[in-house]
């Protein structure tokens, strides 16, 4: 060595000791990302399977809610058959308790009533007309509501039956 450089001989027994160090170290990277890569393989295919067992369940499911909601409004009505001598009056008023207490599932499950007052602007995403009349209102209103609509989660269930004011 001269100078403070290596000779050529030196330079070629570094070179291979360099590339054996560097070959080495980049099998162990390799081996390294390759087994990350596995493990986040392996996580996103477990994630897509969790995922697809609770959109099973989700769907298997998904009336439990409105059905449990709906089983007091069940057992209002047997209450109301067993009673053997019930008079009109009784059965008047439970049957009243009885839908109220619907209209409170219902509501719980977000089932919204369509039942627009007359002289409303007739929209048809939302009402079905059944007929014109003629009408001392503005045309193209709701005259009257013959089956209310519902809606649920801002889709429509059913739109509400209505009459609709004629053009004079």
């Amino acid at each position: 060595m001269q100078n403070g450089t290596p000779s050529t001989a030196d330079r070629q027994d570094a070179v291979p000791n360099s590339l054996e160090e560097r070959l080495a170290a980049l099998e162990a990277r390799h081996a390294e990302v390759s087994d990350a890569y596995l493990r986040a393989k392996a996580e996103a295919e477990n994630t897509r399977r969790r995922a697809d067992e609770e959109m099973s369940k989700a769907r298997k499911f998904a009336i439990e809610g409105f059905a449990e909601s709906l089983l007091p409004v069940r057992d209002s009505l047997e209450a109301a058959i067993a009673i053997p001598n019930a008079t009109n009056e009784q059965l008047l008023e439970g049957v009243h308790a009885t839908l109220r207490q619907l209209g409170q599932a219902l509501e719980r499950n977000k089932v919204v009533q369509i039942a627009p007052p007359p002289g409303t602007k007739f929209d048809p995403h939302q009402h079905q007309a059944i007929s014109m009349v003629p009408a001392d209102q503005e045309a193209n209103t709701v005259v009257a509501v013959l089956q209310k609509g519902y809606l649920i989660a801002d889709r429509i269930l059913r739109p509400a039956l209505v009459t609709v004011s004629a053009p004079k």
